[in-house]
């Protein structure tokens, strides 16, 4: 499903496909100022790492663009740029990606806007790379099927453009005949996996079924899945791997089971001046999404939006470059 209106740059615009508005309606977002892209991010109406590392980079250029026209000076400017930068503090494609274009400022406005789009362009080619290599190592991890995937959250095209990272690898399975059929976690709180995994599978017309988060562990454990494929929001230099809240789980049922857990990420992804998972930020996000509407007034939450996957539970890492195994 490569869909250009996923993420573009069109005269000076940013438009978005807005995934809080998915499956029930198709609606396109038009930024033209930083409050809005940073309000876009925030509200998950632009997600997935590779998406908003491409989205800050675009940001930059909207950045420019509205500093020229409003006469900011270098501090405001630098300010802007900043709180792109920090719109969501796990994935560190975003604040990434947002340093690498601002370094073109001084280059005038059209060298930010050329680095902004190559960054929009690599993004979608790498997922290629990255859904094939991984497709290959399960074949030759688990046979060729046809393969039960289980996955987490969304990681196709709509949080990576291209084919997407983990459900870019169940794409290349797909084409390949070897795929059976993908279980979908719903991804509580928020519902990417029921919401935009399993409209964006449909799309393809690949067969998935849909499974509570509590449940998926229990899943794994009575042999219904063959492997274990999710994304990564950040990964740190010793290989421990942060991802959507309830990955750690699948990853211990994996291990339990003796099935591989892998992870698929950009290079990009990849944070060596991070040296373990815990040196990562991990967002904690408004009460309100679990609160609401069951619990009663003043319930207090914990809102992790991530958690930690130690680098010992996972079998493999896969990028657009590389296949790092652990076991």
């Amino acid at each position: 499903m490569d869909n250009p209106d996923v993420l573009a740059w069109r005269d000076g615009w940013i438009e978005a496909l807005d995934q809080t508005a998915l499956p029930h309606q198709v609606r396109v977002l038009r930024i033209g100022t930083v409050d809005q892209l940073v309000q876009a991010i925030t509200s998950l109406a632009i997600r997935g790492a590779p998406v908003l590392g491409a989205a800050g980079a675009l940001g930059v250029a909207l950045a420019a663009r509205q500093g020229a026209a409003e006469g900011w000076d270098h501090a405001r400017l630098d300010a802007e740029i900043a709180r792109i930068a920090a719109a969501r503090p796990t994935a560190v494609n975003l604040s990434r990606e947002v340093r690498a274009v601002a370094a073109r400022i001084p280059h005038g406005t059209q060298a930010v806007e050329t680095a902004a789009l190559e960054v929009l362009e690599s993004t979608a080619a790498v997922s290629h790379q990255i859904s094939w290599r991984g497709a290959d190592y399960l074949i030759e991890a688990c046979g060729r099927g046809p393969l039960r995937v289980h996955t987490h959250c969304n990681t196709g095209a709509l949080a990576c453009l291209g084919w997407g990272t983990a459900l870019g690898v169940i794409r290349a399975l797909h084409a390949d005949g070897a795929l059976g059929h993908v279980i979908v976690d719903e991804t509580r709180p928020l519902l990417q996996g029921a919401r935009l995994t399993c409209w964006e599978l449909g799309q393809l017309g690949i067969e998935h079924r849909l499974a509570c988060d509590g449940a998926a562990p229990f899943l794994i454990s009575q042999g219904l899945a063959d492997a274990v494929v999710v994304g990564a929001d950040r990964i740190a230099a010793n290989g421990d791997v942060a991802n959507k809240i309830g990955t750690y789980g699948l990853a211990l049922a994996a291990r339990q089971a003796g099935i591989p857990f892998l992870v698929a990420a950009p290079e990009s992804t990849i944070d060596e001046e991070t040296p373990t998972g815990a040196a990562i930020p991990l967002e904690q996000r408004a009460a309100e999404e679990i609160t609401l509407p069951a619990a009663p007034s003043g319930t207090k939450a914990l809102n992790f939006a991530f958690d930690i996957t130690p680098a010992e539970l996972i079998s493999a890492i896969v990028t657009e470059k590389r296949l790092v195994q652990n076991r």
